[in-house]
């Protein structure tokens, strides 16, 4: 699933301890991390962004 912060919030990986970035990361569906977070509404699950393909 793909997730960005909650606006306002400031969010870190768990592993790497860095800052989740305001446009989002990929994270595993079945991280019981993630899901807290997103339950406890620190996260916000968004459309992942697709990159147009060059002309």
């Amino acid at each position: 699933m793909h997730i960005k912060p909650s606006p306002g919030l400031v969010v870190r990986d768990p592993v790497t301890m860095a800052q989740i970035p305001s446009e989002g990361v990929e994270v595993d569906d079945y991280d019981l991390y993630w899901a807290a977070r997103l339950r406890d509404g620190d996260v916000v699950r968004v459309a992942a962004v697709q990159e147009s393909p060059l002309e």
